[in-house]
């Protein structure tokens, strides 16, 4: 009792200098439960936000794919200041003089058909997109397996802790008997060396179980993007819900319900349809297009001269001669003089438009449509072969997990068996061990099958529990404790 007493007391001073070193209070510690490690993890990972922009980035590839089928518009306006001997865009004529010339063209057009490859992009965008989003369901569903077997370690490793505790615990007491039996001289130094080396493998095995405890509790922190300093306390589920699991499953039931929720399959069976759909695409390269243009443009140019205000200059000019007499033949001179079209008034003269049907009929390229239709086939078979990889490896996976279940209720069955046996026949050599009819090598060794008998049966129990729960994940169930 005074033992015990003394132990509290050494507990309580550690722990309250540990706290005022580091500054952290106890009541600040973080209570996480299954759900609220799945919810953390959902929203916090890192690959799921991957994933998604992943999807977002296909659904846009759809919506482009969508757009391709409208018509484009396009505007190109045009100005020039030309210097010296240049055409003059008005009369197409070599002019010596300073143009400044605008033109501006609307253009569109529309493709009318192209062997059908923008309706089958479409399509392919449409199964990709189907894809990506069954790979963030993928994605999600492992890392909730994942937190789910992380909890379940932590769990695991808690009690394997307090297991290992209570075999310090037990190994304290003996070794003070043993000590006090030496004293009075009925053991052996031999006695006494066992029961201290007992005592130090039991503390050995507590500090592997705390090493192992705090590796799943980090792990634990990293699938929910938490940061490693935070103190976390892991909330244990009702004990009675455990043990209520169910350990019989029909393998080939398991397997046809799985083959159509899994999202591994289904992903596998979207990306094999995309590449069935890109044969087609592929294919299109061998048909002609038709494709619908019209355009729309004017130009000014300030070298296109309007003439206006005829003068007389007063003075006459030769035009010939009369043939008889020789007379001169003369005409008056008049003064021209020239203006600009106006801007605008150019534009409305100027004004053209043109429509059309363009057709190109693929003859020979090298044969770039050939290559392009034959590696689109052979990525379809290898999406094919894909599929059917991940069906079979569903298949013998789930094979495996009903065997491993059904192993591991065994094994824990034989376990608890075992440590209910190792626990009577540690009590009763207990007390004879009290009253010295037996010697400390067989209470320590009875004493060390009890431990390693409960350390086994403590694992055995949340296998059984651990691979339910993956067959639960197999059947699209939600992963509950």
């Amino acid at each position: 009792m005074k033992l015990k007493l003394l132990l509290s007391v050494k507990a309580t001073l550690i722990c309250t200098i540990i706290f005022s070193v580091c500054g952290i209070n106890a009541g600040a510690q973080e209570v996480i439960g299954l759900q609220k490690a799945v919810d953390l993890a959902l929203e916090r990972n890192l690959t799921i936000k991957q994933a998604e922009f992943t999807a977002a980035i296909t659904n846009e590839d759809l919506k482009q794919s969508k757009y391709n089928q409208l018509p484009n518009l396009a505007v190109s306006p045009q100005g020039s200041f030309n210097f010296g001997r240049n055409i003059d865009p008005s009369t197409n004529q070599f002019s010596n003089q300073r143009i400044l010339a605008v033109n501006g063209n609307f253009t569109s057009q529309v493709t009318l058909f192209q062997g059908g490859q923008l309706r089958n992009t479409v399509i392919q965008n449409k199964i990709l997109l189907d894809a990506d989003k069954t790979n963030v369901a993928k994605v999600k569903n492992d890392l909730i397996l994942n937190v789910v077997t992380t909890y379940l370690l932590v769990l695991t490793n808690q009690d394997l802790v307090k297991a290992a505790q209570q075999q310090i615990d037990v190994s304290k007491i003996a070794l003070d008997r043993a000590q006090k039996s030496f004293d009075v001289g009925n053991q052996t130094l031999a006695d006494l060396s066992q029961a201290k080396a007992q005592l130090s493998t039991n503390d050995l095995n507590y500090t592997n179980a705390e090493n192992q405890l705090e590796q799943s509790l980090l792990t634990l922190k990293q699938y929910m993007e938490m940061d490693p300093g935070t103190d976390i306390k892991v909330e244990r589920p009702d004990i009675s819900k455990l043990n209520n699991v169910k350990t019989v499953y029909d393998a080939q039931e398991v397997v046809k319900t799985a083959l159509a929720v899994n999202p591994d399959v289904l992903l596998a069976e979207q990306r094999q349809k995309a590449a069935a759909q890109g044969v087609k695409i592929a294919k299109g390269n061998y048909y002609p297009s038709v494709v619908l243009f019209g355009a729309a443009g004017s130009y000014f140019s300030d070298a296109k001269n309007t003439p206006f205000g005829v003068t007389p200059t007063g003075r006459f000019d030769t035009i010939g001669f009369v043939q008889n007499s020789q007379q001169a033949v003369v005409v008056p001179n008049y003064k021209v003089g020239y203006k600009s079209n106006p801007f605008f008034r150019q534009l409305s003269d100027n004004f053209n438009q043109s429509v059309g049907v363009s057709l190109q009929i693929p003859i020979f390229n090298r044969f770039l449509s050939r290559t392009a239709v034959r590696k689109a086939k052979l990525q379809n078979q290898n999406a094919e072969v894909t599929a059917q990889l991940a069906r079979n490896n569903l298949s013998k996976i789930i094979y495996q997990a009903v065997w491993d279940l059904q192993a591991a209720d065994k094994r824990y069955a034989s376990a608890t068996q075992t440590y209910n046996a190792n626990k009577d026949a540690f009590n009763i050599i207990q007390q004879r061990y009290t009253v010295g009819l037996v010697n400390s090598l067989d209470y320590n060794t009875s004493l060390t099958n009890l431990n390693k008998s409960q350390f086994d049966m403590i694992e055995a129990q949340y296998q059984v529990i651990f691979r339910s729960k993956v067959i639960d994940y197999y059947l699209g169930n939600p992963i509950t404790l």
